[in-house]
């Protein structure tokens, strides 16, 4: 745009020139050589301007031949170089796909074509295909080649940080992330590696830091919930040592993350500490109001040591206004009704909550609720064979494990924020059960018993021979049941005849005070379906 202008503005000048010289005629004298020559001033312009042209138009032929040669070979450079991009762009397409033949020859079209000084990306390509060919010691000492180059350093640590994961040699992994870290705080992969090392070792202050330098990278709210847990764990390690460390951390994290339990109920018990009991009351109402924890609710119910049980009854009421129509609350409520020895709310609160959500703590409550009440062990032992087949509750869980503390990162990965409050997995129970299920299983058929013959009873030689001439066509119609032998009294009893009297008196243990049967499990029809 500037070149175009500039042309314009010098047409432009030309232009005015030859008018003003058009406006004002004259002549121009030359002597040269004896002879004068006379020309209009308009001719002489024009004349002048032409052997300017001329002159710059040899000037430019000359100036090409002279660096034809050079030109030449540029051209042939540049061809040379564009069809070795075009190979290096197709292998590295080809590594991309998994190709790792197309990969190998496209990389060596690429090496013969262009430097590998000039272009480190050919080494990257070559350290690809060296991995799809299942050659990683070569990969590996293709990447630390790398190391030696300035601009090529992040990229050797990368795959030695990968080649070391794969051979699951955490340290060396670790290591190669530490030194990509401290170059480049901002690669996500080689922060968040050392961020894991160094929560390991409880160094939360330098994990901070990194979490700090990488602000500018990630989302704001990933950013604050990363640096609310590093807080949190990091009040959670000086609780003991430095409680005023401890708290501000904590009050740090809760401002981030107000929602998140673990930061809330440490931030609200160092304020409890500190007998500030209605700053901490409100930290653990905005959690609790976001999602209802049964810590904070324990924590929030007991902030003050001295209180009666009536008044940690009213402080659980009134978490229970914060969220109504849910578990957590009616069983904050029950417990607390419980300690207060008001059994028909506790009993109450305790059904709604496993009317809303089913689950093994409702019924151990309830069992307590009856034990503490009637004391009757049979409804006990029935609520407690519910809590067995009820679904477990939540608990902190990360990469399969199942904890009753948050931590800050997993024991099995080493991943920060893993640990997630929700329900473990279901235990595995059959679907369909039946009434034929549940009964007593049936013994196998005993063994033929011999007919038993009293010593005293002898048969006569008259009666044995009257016996063995019975014709075949007097015996007993098909289908009629045998006769069996008589039996002494003091004969063994044979092992079906025991089988029987044990089922049909039922067996119950010596402390079993037993308990009937409820109307809705007799009227339970067969083969009903169930859960558990």
């Amino acid at each position: 745009m500037i070149r175009a202008l500039f042309f314009l503005l010098v047409v432009f000048a030309l232009g005015l020139g030859f008018s003003w010289l058009a406006d004002r005629p004259g002549d121009m004298v030359m002597t040269l050589g004896g002879y004068q020559y006379q020309v209009s001033l308009m001719v002489a312009a024009v004349a002048v301007v032409a052997a300017v042209a001329a002159v710059m138009i040899a000037w430019w032929l000359v100036r090409s031949i002279w660096n034809s040669p050079y030109a030449i070979a540029r051209h042939f450079r540049v061809r040379r170089r564009d069809r070795g991009y075009q190979a290096l762009s197709t292998g590295m397409i080809a590594a991309g796909a998994g190709d790792g033949a197309l990969a190998r020859r496209k990389s060596k079209e690429a090496a013969k074509l262009i430097s590998s000084d000039q272009e480190p990306l050919i080494h990257l390509l070559d350290a690809q295909a060296a991995l799809l060919e299942g050659d990683h010691e070569s990969a590996r000492k293709k990447f630390e080649a790398m190391l030696d180059d300035p601009e090529m350093r992040l990229l050797g640590l990368r795959g030695l940080y990968l080649e070391a994961e794969r051979l699951g040699d955490r340290n060396a992994a670790r290591h190669y992330a530490g030194r990509a870290a401290a170059a480049a705080p901002q690669l996500g992969w080689a922060a968040e590696s050392t961020m894991e090392e160094l929560v390991a070792r409880g160094d939360f202050d330098a994990a901070l830091k990194i979490a700090d330098a990488q602000k500018g990278t990630l989302e704001r709210a990933a950013s604050d919930r990363r640096r609310a847990v590093l807080l949190t764990a990091k009040a959670e390690a000086l609780a003991d040592t430095a409680p005023d460390a401890a708290r501000a951390a904590a009050l740090e994290a809760n401002r981030l993350q107000p929602h998140f339990a673990p930061a809330a109920l440490l931030a609200a018990g160092a304020l409890f500490r500190q007998n500030d009991v209605r700053r901490g009351s409100k930290i653990l109402e905005a959690s609790w109001r976001a999602e209802p924890h049964p810590d904070v609710a324990d924590l929030y119910i007991h902030a003050r040591p001295g209180d009666a049980a009536l008044d940690r009854l009213g402080r659980a009421r009134k978490l229970q206004e914060m969220k109504k129509n849910h578990p957590e609350s009616s069983l904050a409520v029950a417990r607390a009704a419980l300690d207060a020895h008001d059994f028909a709310t506790a009993r109450s609160e305790a059904e709604a909550a496993i009317r809303m959500d089913r689950r093994e703590g409702a019924y151990l409550l309830l069992a307590d609720i009856e034990e503490a009440e009637t004391g009757d062990e049979g409804k006990v032992r029935q609520l407690l064979a519910k809590a067995v087949k009820a679904p477990q509750d939540p608990a902190w869980i990360a990469d399969g494990v199942v904890s009753e503390k948050w931590a800050p990162a997993s024991p099995v990965t080493g991943r920060i924020d893993a640990f997630e409050w929700r329900a473990p997995a279901e235990r595995l129970g059959r679907l369909i059960e039946s009434e034929e299920e549940e009964a007593v299983p049936v013994l196998p058929s005993p063994a033929p018993v011999p007919p038993v013959v009293a010593p005293s009873v002898v048969a006569s030689p008259a009666a044995q021979e009257a016996t063995d001439k019975k014709p075949a066509a007097e015996a007993e119609p098909e289908g009629r049941e045998e006769a069996r032998p008589p039996v002494p009294a003091d004969a063994p009893a044979p092992a079906y005849a025991e089988a029987e009297a044990a089922e049909a008196v039922p067996q119950r243990l010596p402390d079993d005070p037993g308990v009937e049967p409820e109307d809705d499990e007799t009227e339970q029809p067969a083969g009903r379906f169930r859960l558990f």
